[in-house]
């Protein structure tokens, strides 16, 4: 497994991330049990996965913890976030440190090396900066987290622009982004951001519904043809992606979506998640694959990078927050 540094943390971080929500939850979501999420876990560990991101409402910290309980703390590093809103209102500070602790009880230690405001709205930015940030700032002088980030609210916030304002303001350490081969906005809204700061980044949505279900991405390249904003022989293939699939390119659409997001100038970290071991060993190996032919990443920019928004599904779970 490759490693790299997250930003300006200087953590060492394997380039592949496990995420513990998405679709899959760890496979929770999929009628796994406990010991079989715990299994992929510790299967990812096993092959070189050194950073592990979970969050409040995923409802399995405390299954991530049981998986890394007998792991040395010091060899992986474990990123936490809650979110600051309850729909469009603020929820109270107390409320969002108490999260905080619940996360640090249910994953069995005592800090976490990156904590994260979770999706906050852009309406809430000003809050955040007013009184979430400084109250979470007295909790790290605590030592309860290291570093302070923020994971986006990617369909809510297609521009990054809450990034973008708390990285230029020097606010965060690290920040969660939504970047995939037909959802670039982050290569011009964000990235010259976090490169000229140093802030690491982490991007999740590197493979949603579009890139593994042929029925998700059908009617999606049906809709941007109608719309304009692809070729209309587009709609009249199977695959419309399939271009990238040949002898000296991916394996699969996931293969090159993978690769495409790992190797873009400015990513640091490319999350994934999954409940499968057979999957996981999948995905490491697309992380840990050579960059895409400089043709194939031209034609994917040529013909994605003006779209905004595409494919950015929210698994059914993620709509309603603990109250």
């Amino acid at each position: 497994m490759q490693t790299t540094i997250l930003g300006r943390t200087g953590l060492k971080v394997s380039i592949a991330g496990l995420g513990s929500g998405g679709f899959s939850r760890l496979g929770l979501a999929n009628g796994a049990t406990e010991d079989e999420a715990i299994a992929v876990v510790r299967l990812a560990h096993e092959l070189g996965v050194t950073l592990f991101d979970t969050g409040t409402h995923y409802l399995n910290e405390a299954v991530l913890g049981r998986a890394l309980k007998p792991i040395p703390r010091d060899s992986i590093t474990i990123t936490g976030k809650s979110p600051i809103h309850r729909g469009a209102a603020a929820r109270p500070t107390a409320e969002v440190i108490g999260m905080l602790d619940d996360t640090l009880r249910h994953l069995q230690t005592d800090h976490l090396d990156v904590f994260q405001l979770h999706g906050p709205p852009p309406g809430l930015y000003q809050h955040a900066v007013d009184e979430i940030i400084p109250a979470l700032n007295r909790e790290k002088e605590k030592g309860k987290f290291r570093f302070l980030g923020i994971s986006e609210t990617a369909p809510g916030d297609v521009h990054h622009t809450v990034l973008a304002r708390a990285a230029q303001a020097d606010l965060i350490d690290v920040c969660m982004v939504a970047f995939h081969m037909m959802h670039q906005t982050a290569r011009q809204d964000l990235f010259p951001i976090t490169r000229a700061k140093n802030i690491g980044t982490m991007m999740m949505y590197a493979v949603r519904g579009i890139f593994t279900r042929p029925e998700r991405l059908a009617p999606e390249i049906a809709a941007l043809v109608a719309a304009g904003q692809l070729p209309a022989e587009f709609a009249k293939k199977d695959n419309a992606l399939d271009f990238l699939i040949h002898a000296a390119g991916a394996s699969s659409l996931p293969d090159a979506a993978y690769r495409y997001v790992r190797h873009e100038p400015g990513v640091n970290i490319c999350l994934f998640g999954t409940g499968s071991q057979t999957h996981l060993r999948e995905n490491l190996t697309s992380i840990g694959k050579p960059p895409l032919s400089d043709a194939d990443r031209a034609q994917i920019n040529a013909l994605f990078g003006h779209l905004i928004g595409v494919g950015l599904d929210r698994p059914p779970h993620a709509t309603p927050l603990p109250a």
